[in-house]
């Protein structure tokens, strides 16, 4: 049988996306931050557009929400240090030797100073440097004036009282360490396979660049995108945040230039097209407010009891169902929840915090997962050195409150939770104890 080929037409559809509703979806997704800097580039692009005055913050009756509760400010590491000297060291001499040690520290907190130049500099003994070096050691964040990485871990398991002997060995033998020697290191230590994998974690949970959470620019300002209060007949208020909403307004000026006889069909053409985008970019700011506020009203109407009790009363909730709650797609809902916050009377948190995976209970009800890490958490924080509690026996006490979960789901959460394991607590504790 001969094969031959041919060409043939075939009629499909398909959904093909416009530009348009490209850049609507890309709004949708912005942070305010990100939204900022496209409205304004878009204002400063089109002669038709000009910013309107952003709106006052609602007030509210028993909710006394302020700018300051919407972000903080960092501080620079030279700012951070500079505090911490004028307020711990009070003589005049020691003053100005950790201000020439804290000139020389590198963006990750290390000191490259010469002690010796220093003390030579100052007319002072190199004695009198270094007790000023110990004592600058002593800053927060642990690990600050290292000169080392190994004395940068040193110091932060010095600040937690967790310096053990064997972790003095292993900080010793870092090159081991990087080569994976584990024969070697479990000799040194004089520990076993568990002894030295649970070491090895406590050093890699240290910072070993603790400058860096520094910057030397302002933090951004997390502004919220809703506000939700109690209002005085105890029902809940949702709002959108006018400080959240960037308003564009029509240049009326420019507008009426589109009938101005004089102008040339080029001149004209351009004034039109940028009428359009200014109604588009008009329309789908609008659209996106909207947005926000339906997803929102969503989570807060499924998670009533949060607003009540906290954490604990988180309820499993799927974008999926707000997804079908207000007849949208379930990618359109995750956008809405990137990087969109809301104050409520528990705090400021991002969308995405409400979004839970199901624990399934004994009597049949769904508990949340973000629910189920804060019990494990209390249970934990509840422990003396006779009653440490492993992640089974963890699992135990939540199966006592119906709680049904694997040992591996409560390992995984403890962990997400940043908690080290039972043996670890127990090594702690044991430690603590014996420097009492």
């Amino acid at each position: 049988m001969a094969l031959s080929s041919k060409p043939a037409l075939r009629q499909t559809q398909s959904l093909t996306m416009t530009p348009q509703m490209q850049q609507s979806l890309k709004v949708l997704q912005m942070s305010r931050a990100e939204l900022e800097d496209f409205v304004q580039s878009e204002i400063e692009a089109n002669p038709l557009l000009q910013r309107a005055p952003s709106g006052a913050l609602p007030s509210f009756s028993t909710s006394d929400y302020s700018v300051e509760d919407f972000g903080t400010v960092q501080h620079s590491l030279q700012d951070h240090v500079a505090e911490q000297i004028n307020l711990s060291i009070r003589d005049k001499t020691e003053r100005h030797i950790a201000e020439l040690l804290a000139e020389t520290l590198d963006e990750s907190g290390y000191l490259h100073a010469d002690l010796a130049q220093i003390a030579k500099r100052l007319n002072v003994t190199p004695e009198q440097v270094m007790r000023v070096l110990h004592q600058c050691q002593t800053f927060e964040p642990a690990g600050l004036f290292a000169r080392n990485l190994a004395e940068c871990l040193r110091l932060q398991l010095i600040a937690d009282d967790r310096l053990t002997a064997e972790m003095t060995i292993l900080l010793k033998h870092l090159d081991l360490v990087a080569k994976r020697d584990f024969t070697a290191l479990k000799k040194l230590c004089d520990a076993d396979d568990e002894e030295l994998s649970e070491m090895l974690g406590e050093l890699r949970g240290l910072n070993p660049k603790p400058g860096l959470i520094f910057d030397s620019t302002p933090a951004l300002t997390i502004i919220p995108d809703l506000l939700v209060s109690k209002t005085p007949n105890g029902e809940w208020s949702i709002a959108l945040n006018p400080q959240a909403l960037p308003r564009v307004l029509m240049n009326e000026d420019y507008s009426r230039k589109l009938n101005d006889s004089s102008l040339s069909k080029e001149e004209k053409q351009f004034l039109r097209a940028c009428k359009q985008k200014a109604n588009w970019l008009t329309r789908i700011l609008d659209q996106r407010a909207q947005t926000v506020l339906n997803v929102g009203e969503k989570i807060i109407t499924h998670q009533q009891a949060f607003l009540e009790s906290g954490a604990e009363a988180l309820k499993p909730l799927t974008m999926q169902m707000v997804a079908d709650a207000i007849e949208m797609h379930e990618s359109t809902i995750s956008r809405v929840a990137n990087q969109k916050y809301m104050m409520t009377p528990q705090g400021l948190f991002e969308y995405r915090y409400f979004f839970n995976a199901a624990i399934r209970g004994k009597t049949g009800d769904d508990i949340a997962s973000e629910a189920v890490r804060i019990k494990i958490r209390t249970l934990i924080t509840q422990e003396n050195i006779d009653s440490i509690l492993s992640d089974e026996a963890i699992v135990q006490n939540l199966d006592a409150e119906g709680i049904v979960i694997a040992r591996r789901t409560v390992a995984k959460y403890r962990e997400e939770l940043g908690i080290p394991s039972s043996a670890k607590r127990r090594r702690e504790m044991k430690l603590h104890a014996q420097k009492r």
